[in-house]
């Protein structure tokens, strides 16, 4: 998700969309402990994307 797109969003589509991408990260890290992911590179760019609905979330308020 780019910043364009996170400018963009309200603080409710923000929240749902950090519930989502919390949710996503919950069931990677399930799946890695019972084998190995699809794709790694998913889990790494979910974590940037909380990070970036988190920092956008913070300057809002």
């Amino acid at each position: 998700m780019k910043n364009k797109e996170i400018n963009k969003l309200t603080n409710d589509e923000l929240e749902n969309t950090l519930n989502k991408l919390k949710k996503d990260l919950f069931n990677m890290r399930f799946k890695k402990t019972n084998g190995p992911l699809e794709d790694v590179s998913k889990f790494s760019q979910t974590k940037k994307d909380v990070a970036r609905i988190l920092t956008k979330k913070n300057k809002k308020n």
